[in-house]
């Protein structure tokens, strides 16, 4: 058997209405182009009439560029009323974090980062306190602390849109970061703005939810990954997991049983979206692990 090519690998990401003759039509087109298929994966909404699919590929002889190859399925996507989305699976995904006085997730993600089981690049951490900088530039990346009040939020949010653009970011993670975004924002990172919290809500709302959930007796405790949209913690989930708890713990075994799982929850968000297998759909995702 011939070695397997060592080029680059690309990933294709598209939805449209479902319908016959779709897969046949992708795969016509990597076969026309050289491809070689390494992974496929497609999912029909029959709720909402809706078609997704994820094809990473890569070629057994000459690699066309981005560039040539994204204009050229452009002609197939027109004809099937197609989205869709093309990138080298080896490209880091540029990232800024949003922080504010709880660092678990976002010492999690630079650590991850660090040892390169995260394909992303973190060109600045943007925080509304001064408490992680010398964190953040301990792994050598940009802090920025960006001070919120209720008469500066409209400037700073604005300032952190201007830096998003400014570093060519194409993903925002809200590693507990403890503002609630306002719509224009919302709106301006929709499908790219990542947020963790809590599985508490709407039971446990407010302050000190742990130790709410302590009070009550609950059994288990989770945190929940989305994507950010106009609704308090209420946008299109990514991810959730859960922890079993008991009365042997005390509110701070609670607290900190609640970090682990907000870490592990919120990385997989990220590697799954870094990774180009999450879609939108409507007010749901559709995640190919």
């Amino acid at each position: 058997m011939p070695p397997r090519p060592s080029g680059p690998q690309y990933v294709l990401t598209l939805s449209c209405a479902d319908g016959p003759g779709l897969v046949h039509a992708v795969a016509g087109f990597l076969v026309r182009q050289g491809a070689n298929i390494l992974s496929s994966q497609q999912y029909g909404d029959r709720e909402t009439g809706r078609f997704f699919m994820r094809v990473q590929f890569d070629f057994v002889g000459p690699v066309p560029p981005l560039a040539e190859l994204e204009p050229a399925f452009a002609a197939v996507a027109a004809e099937r009323g197609m989205t869709f989305t093309l990138a080298d699976a080896a490209t880091p995904m540029r990232t800024l974090i949003l922080v504010s006085k709880f660092g678990h997730c976002l010492n999690d993600l630079l650590y991850r980062h660090r040892m390169g089981t995260l394909n992303i690049a973190i060109p600045l951490v943007v925080s509304n306190h001064p408490d992680f900088a010398d964190l953040v530039a301990s792994a050598g990346i940009p802090y920025v602390h960006l001070p919120v009040t209720p008469d500066t939020k409209a400037d700073a949010e604005a300032e952190m849109l201007r830096l998003v653009a400014e570093h060519d970011v194409e993903l925002v993670v809200l590693a507990r970061y403890m503002q609630v975004l306002t719509a224009p924002t919302s709106h301006a990172l929709a499908g790219r703005a990542i947020n963790i919290h809590h599985s508490f809500l709407p039971s446990f709302k407010g302050a000190k939810p742990y130790h709410q959930a302590h009070d009550r007796g609950t059994k288990l405790i989770g945190a929940t990954a989305h994507y950010v949209n106009d609704d308090l913690d209420e946008g299109p989930i990514i991810e959730q997991d859960v922890v079993r708890v008991d009365h042997q713990m005390a509110p701070e075994d609670f607290v900190a049983a609640g970090r682990d799982v907000e870490t592990q929850v919120l990385s997989r968000a990220v590697r799954w979206h870094t990774e180009h297998r999450v879609m939108l759909n409507d007010t749901r995702t559709v995640v190919f692990r």
